[in-house]
């Protein structure tokens, strides 16, 4: 049987003006490239429309259709919104009534996960943080590590262990500027959270902490390496257990002030960093005569 190729050929031909035909991807249009008559319209698969991100586990078990899963969206479950107004029935009034309970576990992490975006927010913390704060909570929620204690208490706890955990240079007063809860619960729950959940970090790095403050007392990137260079030289070779990371970014930055004959006051560096006066002088004359440095 022979093959027609004079029809084969008029597929590709404008009925209109005898032009090429082309397909514009953007739209999924097929139309002619010589006067722009549209054969055909929308020409797009959307077999696979709507389909979710997902990640490799979920997509080995089976599909989703909607947002992708974070572990900072609680689940509330599934719910049937019922006009109250229309509602005549003593029965569906009654299911309207529960329909609009959740119950105490569900309405716990709501609250916590609402806290914790909003302290996160304010610290501009990354996200990898917020979801490793959140899965500390879930945890201290599954071991009922909250019963008697605060919520809010025990998010700021959780997001100072994941910043600790994910090597994050946030300082725990930041976050008790933020919470709205004192510093002793808050203590406390760390102190429960690192007991009970076995968690092991190393204390924060005051090198860690060197840009920000340089950026906020806005110095040279001269002083921010001679600082770090102080700091990193002293942390090698003497012991820094028990010492606040903030008291050693003052020393260190008021000793590579002097040492460049830079005009700071020791005011200045209080107020941008956070530490007391005492607390700066002190960390200063000990870095100063430790690592010998004249001035």
């Amino acid at each position: 049987m022979g093959i027609n190729t004079k029809n084969n050929a008029a597929i590709n031909i404008c009925p209109e003006c005898g032009g090429s035909i082309i397909s514009l991807i953007e739209t999924g249009d097929i139309v002619c490239n010589q006067c722009g008559l549209v054969i055909h319209e929308k020409n797009v698969d959307f077999s696979h429309s709507g389909k979710r991100a997902y990640t490799n586990q979920e997509k080995n078990s089976r599909e989703q259709i909607g947002a992708p899963i974070s572990i900072l969206l609680p689940d509330m479950g599934l719910t049937t919104t019922i006009d109250k107004k229309q509602i005549n029935n003593p029965d569906l009034k009654r299911a309207a009534k529960w329909n609009t309970r959740i119950t105490w576990q569900k309405r716990n992490l709501l609250i916590a996960s609402t806290e914790l975006k909003r302290i996160s927010s304010n610290i501009n913390l990354p996200n990898h943080v917020k979801e490793e704060a959140m899965r500390l909570y879930i945890e201290a929620f599954k071991r009922k590590l909250l019963r008697g204690r605060s919520i809010n208490a025990m998010v700021a706890a959780c997001l100072y262990l994941a910043c600790r955990k994910k090597d994050i240079p946030r300082t725990l007063q930041e976050i008790l500027d933020e919470a709205s809860v004192t510093a002793k619960d808050v203590r406390r729950s760390i102190s429960i959270l690192t007991r009970e959940l076995n968690f092991k970090t190393q204390s924060t790095d005051p090198v860690a902490l060197i840009p920000r403050y340089i950026s906020d007392l806005g110095l040279d990137s001269e002083i921010e390496v001679l600082t770090k260079k102080i700091l990193t030289i002293y942390i090698s070779n003497f012991s820094i257990s028990g010492k606040d990371p903030k008291g050693l970014c003052a020393g260190a930055i008021y000793l590579a002030c002097k040492i460049k004959d830079l005009e700071l006051t020791q005011q200045q560096i209080v107020n941008s960093i956070g530490v007391t006066e005492v607390t700066l002088r002190s960390r200063y004359k000990e870095l100063k005569n430790k690592l010998k440095i004249k001035i």
